[in-house]
């Protein structure tokens, strides 16, 4: 069995930066063992996997550990495969996943805007496992798909020391720490030990609650964005414009395609993986 493969860094218009995502199209699903198997081997924070409907995409994503219910920067490269390699004729394309339809365009420059939900969210009060998870406690904490810990400053949320082992007790996806940015409007970082991602460069789902949740602090609904993490042995920071458009996040940017290539599979060994 062969399946293609291609790597690509999301949120960037140069390789080496950004966050990479593996994405695989297929003729039809694998089983669950054997796309879980996959992502463990890429070891990429995610890998998509896409399946042509003729005018849309069926789309699922993986970490090195479980499947996802959303993944931003997998969908982008997702998108970049399908208008760069599969529908190039196409501008846009219609994914649909277990969040629903997500819609990815591409724009005269070459840059791609996806629309995906706005996210709820509710004050909760804070897990001792949050609170021993993070070096400095937060002002608030909010609770959804992930934990938010909203920081007052942005120093304070550049300062914090993950511990990855209490994080990942938690009952929640991951852990995302939010404040106002000096040279942003919001600045975040995304801890997901769950998901076997100690650090994410940049997570575009995690912005379907931060998106909303500083429209209404800042009163506006077009905002930036800059989420820090450590890549090429030093902190990366990756830049993002964003927009609350009614009960949709609106995420735009670039990416650069590292890879393509070819996974060979044995046929026992993938029967074996699916039983």
């Amino acid at each position: 069995m062969e399946i293609p493969l291609y790597q690509v860094d999301a949120f960037t218009d140069r390789v080496f930066f950004g966050n990479p995502a593996a994405v695989c199209p297929l003729d039809e699903w694998l089983s669950d063992e054997v796309m879980q198997a996959i992502g463990l081997e890429n070891n990429l924070a995610e890998t998509a996997f896409i399946i042509d409907r003729g005018d849309s995409f069926a789309l699922r994503w993986f970490t090195p550990s479980m499947e996802v219910d959303l993944c931003g920067h997998a969908t982008l490269a997702a998108a970049h495969v399908v208008l760069n390699h599969l529908r190039p004729e196409w501008d846009e394309v219609t994914f649909h996943s277990n969040t629903g339809p997500l819609v990815v365009s591409r724009t005269p420059e070459g840059q791609f805007v996806m629309s995906f939900p706005a996210l709820p969210r509710e004050r909760v009060d804070p897990p001792e496992a949050l609170l021993a998870g993070l070096s400095i406690a937060p002002t608030a904490v909010y609770g959804g798909m992930d934990y938010m810990a909203v920081y007052d400053n942005e120093e304070d949320l550049r300062a914090i020391e993950p511990d990855q082992r209490m994080l990942g007790t938690l009952d929640r996806r991951a852990v995302v720490v939010t404040a106002p940015g000096i040279s942003s409007d919001f600045v975040a970082r995304f801890f997901g030990p769950k998901q076997s991602i100690p650090e994410d460069q940049f997570t575009g789902s995690a912005h379907c609650m931060l998106v909303p949740y500083w429209a209404e602090e800042l009163g506006r609904t077009s905002l930036t964005s800059r989420q820090f993490s450590p890549r090429l042995g030093k902190t990366l920071t990756i830049h993002a414009n964003c927009e609350l458009r009614g009960d949709r996040v609106i995420l735009g940017g670039s990416t650069r395609q590292y890879l393509a290539g070819v996974i060979t599979l044995d046929d026992d060994e993938v029967a074996r993986l699916s039983r």
